[in-house]
């Protein structure tokens, strides 16, 4: 299986079905004498923006801590044991509703989208 291949941009499934985003990075553990070990995958702008490079990162991270809080300041990781299935889409044993993945999408549309005549 070639990791980036097969998993960056796929959606990501909860264990309900619910679509919690796209894989936008892998997180590996380098081991000496050793093959790296994927042990997370990483949702989320933040991995999304450190993909362009580093200062397109940080611009991100900051935002997010701005407007979210410190512990919006790092990307959404789910840990690779809770990967269930790889297969059209990437199914995790995962609730997202324990999570705070969609803080961003209710911050926004209770504050922002639901202020908007017949919105």
């Amino acid at each position: 299986m070639d990791l980036l291949r097969d998993l960056l941009d796929k959606q990501v499934l909860d264990r309900k079905q619910v679509k919690i985003g796209k894989v936008d990075g892998l997180v590996a553990e380098l081991r000496q004498g050793k093959p790296p070990r994927v042990v997370a995958v990483e949702l989320g702008s933040i991995t999304l923006a450190r993909r362009l490079g580093s200062r397109p990162g940080r611009l991100m991270a900051w935002l997010a801590a701005r407007f979210g809080g410190e512990r919006h300041a790092e990307p959404h990781r789910i840990a690779w044991n809770k990967v269930r299935n790889i297969g059209v889409d990437v199914e995790v044993d995962v609730d997202v509703r324990r999570t705070g993945i969609f803080d961003w999408q209710d911050w926004l549309r209770d504050r922002v989208i639901g202020r908007i005549p017949g919105a």
